[in-house]
């Protein structure tokens, strides 16, 4: 009996018609986690004006939002591992979807608190397992443009979460936030059901030692993608990674060190602006820089910026893209708190949307 690896039964396979099931399922899910993260910043002036709070005070949803997002990303991401990534998603996108169809009829702003706690920790849960997931069943020489294009969808969540917004504003919609979170509970809803066409990874199921079962995963996506199957004889198998191999390990702490300061930082930054903007700009905004409307142009503005970020990873490699769309993204910062008037603010932001995402 003849035996390849994971990652030679993936090259084997490539990136085709089974990888753009799997993107069309990853990603509405994707765009739905999106569109509640940003749902934050979009939903804070109709809040506080239903419950009779001032902005700041409905934006603390946000902080009840990300703290969950922060232990969910810590305890699913662990689950995930040692329960297996498909059961771990199907349970967190039904817990995003229950908690924001339940957010919508939210009696009080303690409840909305603690719904919108309850959605961010499955958000956190979904976000890095769906990532990983679909990196499992990529071949390495196509990973990173997949996995940009799988980004690419939060653009897509942003855009309709701003148009959701835009309409609830121009049709005048009594709490409009119902109106915002039914919208973005809606994909997750959908999402749920497409989430048991989804195997689990054949990755996990070789390393648990179900080889039978990776191996069968992994003759379905030869099929579909036009390949011969594995034959009979031929079994998959997967190097042990010893503790020494992790990412803190001496060979790659440093540079494990330096993408989480770099995330971190992009976080800060992204989040920071675009999680406040929405409510500043459907206020008082920026002179004639307000209202819905420019944030749809904010939002359009991301989908080049991950086609370049697409088009980069490939064509010049990871790391000169990165500091490209850092370089970019701090001169967006820059040039927004230099601003003294209406035409830069635009300019500063369309900048960050488009350069934020793209690292």
């Amino acid at each position: 009996m003849t035996a390849i690896t994971m990652n030679d039964a993936l090259e084997r396979a490539g990136a085709g018609a089974y990888q753009r099931r799997l993107m069309g399922i990853f990603g509405l899910v994707w765009a739905a986690d999106a569109m509640q993260v940003l749902a934050v910043g979009f939903t804070a002036a109709s809040i506080a004006a239903t419950f009779g709070l001032t902005v700041p005070q409905a934006l603390q949803t946000g902080t009840a939002f990300f703290f969950g997002m922060l232990l969910g990303a810590a305890g699913f991401g662990r689950l995930a591992d040692r329960y297996g990534r498909r059961r771990v998603l199907i349970v967190t996108v039904a817990c995003d979807a229950l908690f924001g169809v339940l957010s919508i009829f939210s009696p009080d702003f303690t409840i909305l608190l603690v719904l919108r706690f309850l959605t961010g920790a499955a958000v956190g849960g979904t976000l890095p397992v769906d990532y990983a997931m679909m990196a499992e069943f990529l071949p390495a020489k196509n990973r990173g443009r997949w996995l940009v294009f799988l980004e690419g969808f939060w653009a897509v969540g942003t855009l309709i979460v701003a148009l959701a917004a835009w309409g609830a504003s121009l049709a005048g919609v009594a709490d409009a936030w119902r109106y915002i979170f039914a919208v973005t509970a809606f994909p997750a809803v959908l999402g749920l059901g497409l989430r048991f066409l989804v195997p689990e990874s054949p990755l996990y199921l070789l390393r648990t030692g179900r080889s039978e079962e990776a191996k069968a995963v992994v003759n379905r996506m030869l099929v579909t993608n036009g390949r011969a199957p594995l034959d009979a004889g031929t079994g998959l198998f997967q190097p042990e990674v010893s503790k020494g191999q992790g990412i803190f390990s001496p060979a790659l702490r440093q540079r494990s060190i330096m993408i989480l300061a770099i995330w971190f930082l992009v976080s800060v930054s992204y989040y920071g602006v675009f999680t406040w903007m929405p409510a500043k700009l459907a206020g008082d905004g920026f002179g004639f820089v307000r209202g819905y409307g420019f944030l749809v142009l904010v939002a359009l503005a991301q989908i080049p910026g991950y086609a370049l970020a697409a088009y980069g990873v490939e064509k010049w490699g990871r790391k000169p893209t990165l500091i490209g769309f850092c370089l970019l993204s701090a001169l967006g910062c820059l040039l927004f708190t230099l601003a003294s008037g209406g035409a830069m603010i635009a300019a500063s932001l369309l900048i960050m949307s488009f350069a934020l995402l793209g690292t």
